[in-house]
């Protein structure tokens, strides 16, 4: 149930509540009413049969001597005052009365009693009390839609700072929620969460230039690092110096590729390639071992492989394909297997799989995970990902039931 509808029926709920609160109050009150004004009446009535019946003898004012239907309380009276008894009985047209008596000749007198009848009073607090409970729906019908519609706008604005949050989360940083109506709890949290969202990018920005720049600035150095590698004569020590010269080169390359990835100045070059083929090729440049396998229904590989093309940017899914198989080798285990299916790409290995950080959060540059998955910069899959995300693909990271990571590359 959402909020709107959660806050819709407590509305509902408590104006219930407080119909039924304020329809008992009132039926007790006008109860109580109606009984005491029968007691006055009565009262009044047998102080005027008494003066009548000690004048004359005689009965006036509906009073009676000893009347049959007189309450068991009343007919044991000691004394001379006067006094009175509820009757709930119904005898006919005659509902719940009064009773008012008193002895008139001491112990042994008899007892002079009036009768008034509370069913006319009794039969207007039903009406009222109908009356009550059809009021009460009314107003229930019609402040439901209204709780509705205000529980909608609540709703409505909460979901406005939620899709913010949201849209911040998957990467865009210049989302905001700007200024909101009122000035209450929700206009707060949309107010905080522009200035998360301002203190997130600025860090953000921060950190994407500091990456650039220390890329360019590594980048002229180490190749002169190289080309100093290349007048060393050959040996076991040049061998291991430009080796790792060019490792330092390749993670310089990487810095420069993300810092544009991030300042959103790559654009691709799409061109009607076979997937089969750029898979293929892409597993071949990397120069390790991978099982490449290109399915497709009713044909065999090799036809699917030449007639499966894709509109897309071949040296970008080379990159992506590369550095998936590459990060298979290096933080899983063999055998490494490629399957092309379609529009879909799967990179598996055997290893311990992804961790569970990077399942959920994914990939994070300068971060492997886990250490049993090997060394590395941790800017593979991030690489990986930013190009997927140029391309319109959907890059997907998974562990397979029997052990190893899955990653599926599936292009638009």
């Amino acid at each position: 149930m959402s909020l709107r509808w959660k806050i819709a029926a407590l509305a509902a709920a408590t104006a219930c509540l407080v119909a039924a609160a304020v329809g008992a109050l009132v039926h007790v009150w006008t109860a109580r009413d109606i009984r005491g004004r029968a007691e006055a009446q009565a009262l009044n009535s047998l102080y005027a049969a008494m003066e009548v019946h000690r004048r004359t003898g005689t009965l006036t004012n509906g009073a009676d001597l000893d009347p049959a239907g007189l309450p068991a309380s009343l007919r044991r009276l000691t004394d001379t005052s006067r006094h009175t008894a509820y009757d709930g009985r119904v005898d006919g047209n005659l509902g719940p009365s009064v009773w008012a008596a008193v002895r008139t000749d001491g112990r042994g007198g008899r007892v002079l009693a009036v009768q008034v009848n509370m069913g006319p009073e009794l039969h207007d607090l039903q009406r009222l009390d109908v009356t009550m409970t059809v009021a009460s729906l009314a107003a229930l019908v019609a402040a439901t839609p209204v709780a509705v519609y205000g529980a909608g706008l609540l709703a409505r604005r909460l979901r406005r700072v939620s899709e913010t949050a949201g849209r911040i989360s998957a990467g865009d940083l210049d989302a905001r929620t700007g200024p909101t109506k009122g000035r209450d709890e929700v206009a707060d949290i949309a107010a905080t969460v522009d200035l998360m969202a301002d203190s997130l990018s600025r860090r953000l920005r921060t950190e994407r230039q500091f990456t650039a720049d220390v890329a360019h600035e590594l980048r002229t150095p180490v190749g002169g690092l190289l080309a100093a590698v290349d007048l060393l004569p050959p040996g076991e020590t040049e061998d291991l110096l430009r080796a790792r010269v060019r490792d330092l080169r390749g993670l310089v390359e990487d810095l420069l590729e993300i810092s544009r990835l991030d300042a959103g100045a790559e654009r691709p070059v799409r061109a009607h390639v076979p997937l089969g083929a750029v898979v293929a090729e892409a597993v071949a440049r990397t120069g390790l071992d991978a099982r490449v396998t290109v399915t497709g229904p009713g044909a065999a590989a090799r036809a699917v492989e030449t007639a499966q093309t894709v509109e897309t940017d071949p040296r970008r899914l080379e990159r992506i394909v590369g550095n998936l198989v590459i990060n298979a080798h290096r933080h899983g285990a063999a055998p490494v297997e490629v399957t092309v299916e379609g529009r879909t790409v799967v990179v598996r290995d055997h290893g311990p799989g992804f961790p569970r950080d990077i399942l959920l959060g994914g990939p994070r540059r300068f971060h492997t995970g886990a250490a049993e998955r090997g060394s590395g910069h941790g800017l593979g899959l991030t690489i990986a990902l930013g190009q997927a995300r140029l391309l319109d693909a959907e890059l997907r990271l998974d562990n397979a039931p029997d052990g190893g990571a899955v990653a599926t590359l599936r292009l638009p």
